[in-house]
C-alpha cells in the first residue's frame, strides 16, 4: 500500500489513494484484526508529477510574501512540502521493515501520512482559490535528499526527518500565518493553522520512536542524535526556535541548541 502511493505521481491522486489506504489500515486495527506488515521495495525516489519544475534551491525564485504573487508563491512552497511530507511518511513505513517495531510506530506514521495528504489538499485549494495551481511555479529540488541520505538508517531518518526538518516548520508556520492574516487571507490563514496544530504531533512521532530505539539499544538519545544530525544534515540548525512547542514535541533545547554551533 505504501509503495503504491509513492509510485503514484499526480499530487491529488496520490493524496487520495493514501488517505485511502490510511481509512483501510485504522478500520482494520478498529476490527481487532490489523493488516499484515509485509517486505516492499520502495523505489529511490517517489513518482512525481511533470510539473512543478524541479530546480536547485540556489535556484528557486525568491518569495517577497508582502505581494499577491509572492503569497502564491509561499503557498506553493508549502504544498511542495507537503507532498514531499506525504513520501516520507509513506516512505518510512515501506524501507524499514526489516527492522521489528510495534504496532504504535505503523499507526503513528500511517496518521501523519493522511494528515500531510490533507495539508496538501488544503494548500492546493487556497492556491487554486487564488488562480493558481500546485506545479505552476519551480520547486526545490533538495526536499528528498534527507530520505535518501537516510535510506538504510532508521534512527537516522527519524532524527533528521521529523526531528529536524519538521520541527523548523513549528519554527516558521507562525510568521507564514501573520503574513496571510496582514492580506486578511482567512483561508490560508485557516489551512496553516490546522498544518500547525497537528505538525507538533508528526515531530512528537519522530521523537517518541528515536528515543524508543535508543532505549532499546541503550544508547543516549541526545548523544545520538547530535551524532546523526551532523552526519546527514546539512549544515547547522538555525534559531530562533519555537522552544514551546519543540517542548510539547519531546524535543528539550539541549537537543537542537548545540547544533547551532558548525562543526566538522
Amino acid at each position: 500500500m505504501a509503495v503504491e502511493v509513492l509510485n503514484t505521481a499526480d499530487g491529488r491522486a496520490k493524496t487520495a489513494l493514501g488517505r485511502a489506504h490510511a481509512a483501510t489500515w485504522f478500520a482494520a486495527r478498529n476490527t481487532g484484526q490489523p493488516l499484515p506488515i509485509g517486505q516492499a521495495h520502495p523505489p529511490d525516489f517517489p513518482a512525481r508529477p511533470d510539473k512543478p519544475e524541479l530546480l536547485d534551491p540556489r535556484d528557486v525564485p525568491r518569495r517577497r510574501p508582502g505581494s499577491r504573487d509572492g503569497r502564491i508563491a509561499l503557498l506553493h512552497a508549502v504544498a511542495h512540502i507537503e507532498l514531499n511530507a506525504v513520501d516520507l511518511h509513506w516512505d518510512i513505513i515501506a524501507r524499514f521493515t526489516d527492522h521489528p517495531m510495534p504496532m504504535g510506530f505503523y499507526d503513528d506514521w500511517v496518521k501523519a501520512a493522511d494528515e500531510e495528504a490533507k495539508h496538501f489538499n488544503l494548500i492546493s485549494d487556497c492556491l487554486e482559490a487564488l488562480g493558481s495551481h500546485y506545479g505552476a511555479l519551480p520547486a526545490h529540488a533538495g526536499m528528498w535528499r534527507a530520505a535518501e541520505d537516510t535510506a538504510h538508517d532508521l534512527h537516522g531518518r527519524l532524527a533528521v526527518v521529523p526531528m529536524v526538518l519538521e520541527a523548523r516548520g513549528l519554527d516558521v508556520t507562525p510568521g507564514m500565518i501573520e503574513v496571510f492574516r496582514k492580506a486578511g487571507e482567512a483561508q490560508a490563514i485557516a489551512a496553516l493553522e490546522v498544518i500547525y496544530a497537528e505538525e507538533v504531533a508528526h515531530v512528537a512521532y519522530g521523537s517518541k520512536w528515536f528515543n524508543w530505539l535508543c532505549g532499546r539499544d541503550g544508547t543516549d538519545p541526545k548523544e545520538v542524535f547530535h551524532a546523526l544530525v551532523r552526519r546527514y544534515f546539512h549544515g547547522t540548525l538555525k534559531p530562533p526556535f519555537n522552544e514551546e512547542k519543540r517542548a510539547d514535541a519531546g524535543l528539550p533545547p539541549d537537543f537542537y541548541w548545540p547544533l547551532t554551533e558548525a562543526w566538522e
